[in-house]
């Protein structure tokens, strides 16, 4: 299958030579072709470039010379790379609103979760809960993230804290990403919360997580990733350091969910045990800052939380002026973020934390794609990677996508160059 996108307004976020992240200054590097074309074949980028050729003929020889089995005509419309969304929580059983009534009225998140609300609520509710039931609600939202442009994402369990619901949602992860056209990556987050009959004694769950979780997930080849929330309240700096140990040992990739409610030290195992991306980054001190640097470890903002939670807001402007990456997710999730919406998350790169246009889309596209592993073929229009991309509506330029929150952009979505 041969397709041609033809007389695109701007083509945003090409490369000529591939990067796998982009960091500090060079975040705010965005390529772009005005009045261009894009060619997909087989499912990835064929090639791109300018309408009209260097001759000043009316079109390039790729295009003059060439048949094509689907031709679009995006004539005032611009095409971007699909964002890629390297921290959700998507697999689930309940919302959660009454909590954030609770919230309204003046708890705290860690108030909440001490009296059996926040992740152990989603627990039960996932306990009571088929697989059958979380794979068509999961299924039913990733239709959603679809419509918004999303092309990847990232999907943790964690709502189990029992080795059965643990394995049940990394079974419905592994059936979403047999049927979706998505490319999806799993993450075992058995670590995610303290069970109410471990409190006291949270090294007895530690243990099971090691020694009875880890071996069986491995054995089904359900994650490619290991994760724990190492931060004030869950789990300890030691308790992360025995899981990623341990989840190494089966070849699971360490991330972490590090400093959303004190400086934990999170950041500093992230690095010390080479994790892909180190997550929320809400409390941030210049020693965390210092320790990224360097190193192959992704700093992962995620905007949706810290709104919901009136948390403060990672320093992503520093970050970037000390020459880090930065990936900004969605956290989607019904307890802390509640919105599958990339386009939002871009919105408020921009507007809460200040990035520029052009680092934003590198924030939530290139460098969420390398927090998945998955940049070498995702997160920028390249030719030989896999063609997920969007056309928008007709709008007049690429800043606006930041500009106008709230209202959906895309018209048209292709993943592995098909449109849906």
């Amino acid at each position: 299958m041969k397709t041609l996108v033809k007389n695109i307004k701007e083509l945003v976020g090409i490369e000529t030579t591939p990067q796998l992240r982009k960091q500090g200054k060079e975040m705010s590097r965005l390529e772009t072709v005005k009045d261009a074309y894009l060619i997909v074949e087989d499912g990835k980028f064929a090639a791109f470039g300018p309408m009209r050729a260097e001759n000043g003929d009316a079109y390039p020889d790729s295009i003059k010379n060439a048949k094509f089995d689907i031709e679009i005509d995006a004539t005032d419309r611009l095409v971007f790379p699909s964002f890629c969304d390297s921290h959700t929580h998507l697999v689930y059983a309940n919302s959660r609103e009454m909590e954030f009534v609770d919230k309204i009225r003046g708890l705290s998140y860690e108030e909440i979760a001490k009296r059996g609300g926040g992740i152990l609520n989603s627990a039960k509710a996932t306990a009571a809960a088929s697989e059958d039931e979380l794979y068509d609600m999961a299924w039913r939202r990733l239709e959603e993230v679809m419509r918004l442009g999303t092309g990847a994402i990232e999907i943790k369990s964690g709502y189990g804290l029992t080795t059965e619901s643990e394995l049940k949602l990394l079974r419905v992860i592994r059936r979403l990403k047999e049927n979706s056209p998505l490319t999806i990556k799993s993450n075992f987050l058995g670590a995610h919360g303290i069970p109410m009959e471990y409190r006291g004694h949270q090294e007895d769950y530690v243990d099971l997580v090691i020694n009875e979780m880890i071996p069986l997930v491995a054995a089904e080849g359900l994650a490619d990733f290991i994760d724990v929330f190492c931060d004030q309240g869950f789990f300890t700096c030691e308790d992360t350091e025995r899981i990623l140990d341990a989840g190494i040992k089966y070849g699971m990739r360490p991330k972490i969910h590090a400093n959303e409610m004190a400086i934990s030290g999170g950041v500093q195992v992230g690095v010390k045990y080479g994790a892909i991306s180190v997550d929320h980054l809400e409390q941030m001190g210049d020693a965390e800052i210092e320790c990224l640097k360097g190193t192959e470890t992704m700093p992962t903002i995620l905007p949706g939380c810290a709104f919901f939670l009136n948390l403060p807001l990672s320093p992503a402007r520093k970050m970037v002026d000390a020459g880090l990456p930065v990936a900004m997710a969605s956290d989607y999730n019904p307890g802390t973020s509640p919105s599958n919406n990339m386009q939002l998350i871009l919105s408020m790169a921009c507007i809460r934390y200040r990035l520029t246009p052009e680092e934003a889309f590198n924030a939530t596209t290139l460098n969420t794609a390398y927090a998945m592993g998955v940049s070498n073929e995702l997160g920028s229009i390249a030719v030989g990677k896999k063609a997920n991309f969007y056309i928008t509506k007709s709008i007049p330029s690429y800043e606006y996508m930041p500009y106008a929150y709230g209202e959906n952009k895309v018209e048209r979505i292709f993943l592995n160059g098909v449109e849906l």
